[in-house]
């Protein structure tokens, strides 16, 4: 299932799998959650996918890819960013080593999403509206940027990377980061985010992530079925 833990006369022949690349980032999410927390997010979606197609469809999970464009979070510790073009070359590159390729995407810096629409590989695109409709009030409020929605995830899988006591003294704060990117505001202070957070992380639960996996998973599945024709 997952590529880089098997040995190579375990892999299946190229043609005859379907190959998800996660794709995150390294950045600030609150005070209280990891810096790979898209990346983490994406993992799952992807492994989820993988064990719900076991003999229905070959799948593999390749290593996650933990670097994304990264500018809004430039003003805090840990962000780690590369630029456009090395993500659609790595992207790219990848695609033509491995075949089939499905991207799977948790990182929603507008650049990010733009590049990866750019390759034309098939991609799982919460940012589009019939995909957002499918999530949680909070994602589709645009206020959630280590909110209740990602925090859910992580606490859902990796709950020893969230901080209880920092996530239950944040107060929720409400940001429309769509509006406030269209009106020019390209980083997080600007947008009044001076914790990097948005949305209200103190309302997460571990529950809520699993329900909201499933939802992810559900329309993974569906992506690679049409892959696979």
């Amino acid at each position: 299932m997952n590529l880089g833990e098997l040995a190579y006369p375990d892999v299946p022949e190229r043609a005859a799998a379907v190959h998800l690349l996660p794709l995150g980032a390294t950045e600030p999410h609150g005070p209280h959650a990891p810096l790979s927390t898209d990346t983490l997010i994406s993992v799952g979606i992807c492994e989820r996918a993988a064990e719900r197609l076991a003999g229905e469809i070959p799948v593999l999970v390749l290593p996650a890819m933990p670097y994304g464009v990264t500018r809004y979070g430039a003003a805090f510790p840990g962000t780690v960013s590369i630029s456009e073009e090395t993500l659609s070359a790595l992207v790219s590159e990848i695609a033509e080593s491995v075949g089939r390729l499905v991207l799977v995407n948790s990182h929603f810096e507008p650049e990010q999403v733009g590049t990866l629409r750019a390759t034309g590989l098939p991609l799982l695109d919460l940012t589009r509206r019939k995909s957002a409709e499918r999530l949680t009030e909070e994602f589709r409020s645009g206020s959630c940027h280590a909110g209740r929605y990602e925090t859910s995830l992580v606490l859902a899988d990796r709950p020893e990377l969230v901080h209880p006591d920092r996530m239950s003294a944040l107060e929720e704060r409400h940001v429309d980061m769509p509006a406030a990117i269209r009106a020019g505001q390209t980083d997080f202070l600007a947008m009044g985010m001076d914790q990097a957070y948005c949305g209200a992380p103190a309302e997460s639960s571990a529950e809520e992530g699993r329900h909201t996996y499933d939802t992810l998973t559900d329309m993974l599945v569906e992506l690679v079925r049409e892959v696979a024709g």
